[in-house]
């Protein structure tokens, strides 16, 4: 397993701060805290590609590198890696920035896919961008 000594060096998709209240019996952050940022941060990025709802139909790995700390800023990263007809699936790291050395490390990263779905929650066909 890589893991890269800083961020993308692109702009988060989501930016947050884990509380007292999201912490697990160990006193950090729980796992499924970190998941639900990450599903926002990928369905930010599908439903802009898919120019409307989505919807989370699989999650094709989930991997947890080091644990969050309450208080510490998570941001976020998210690139679409596949494009189907109706799919989406989006890469996702989160990257937590330490306290106590202000050091960027990252912490998780998974494999979301997402579905373009009607007014209806029909699957629907993603629009065409044109590209070549």
């Amino acid at each position: 397993m890589v893991l890269l000594d800083s961020p993308p060096e692109t702009e988060p998709t989501v930016r947050t701060v884990p509380m007292p209240s999201d912490v697990n019996a160990n006193g950090d952050i729980f796992g499924g805290w970190v998941l639900s940022q990450m599903d926002i941060a990928g369905g930010v990025l599908a439903s802009d590609r898919a120019e409307g709802r989505v919807v989370t139909i699989a999650i094709e790995a989930m991997r947890f590198h080091k644990p969050i700390a309450v208080g510490e800023v998570v941001s976020l990263y998210g690139k679409i890696v596949k494009i189907g007809r109706t799919s989406i699936t989006v890469h996702l790291e989160t990257w937590a920035c330490r306290n106590s050395s202000g050091k960027e490390v990252k912490v998780t990263e998974g494999t979301f896919v997402y579905v373009a779905i009607s007014r209806d929650g029909k699957p629907r066909l993603l629009p065409d961008l044109g590209v070549a």
